[in-house]
């Protein structure tokens, strides 16, 4: 295993959901469900999945696409959510 990937992945990921929706949604389901574990174990897997999905897409992507590309869409991408958010519709 890349430990210092392993590390970069982590680290780029724990921060880019520290605070956002999904951590919110997660605080707030727990709380109003009274069911910490199961909200726990069921956000677990949904990150998971989500992640594989990006993982699986971005090595598909890779095979046939330059890096920059990839980089510069998914660029493009959170400056439209970004967009979204600020005009109150994400």
């Amino acid at each position: 295993m890349d430990w210092r990937l392993f590390a970069a992945t982590f680290g780029a990921i724990f921060l880019a959901e520290m605070g956002d929706k999904t951590q919110l949604a997660a605080m707030t389901l727990a709380a109003d469900s009274g069911k910490p574990w199961t909200v726990l174990v069921a956000a677990s897997v949904a990150l998971t999945v989500v992640s594989a999905l990006g993982v699986i897409v971005g090595t598909a992507l890779g095979a046939y696409l330059p890096t920059v590309w990839i980089k510069r869409a998914a660029g493009c991408l959170f400056i439209v959510f970004g967009i979204f958010i600020l005009t109150g519709r994400g």
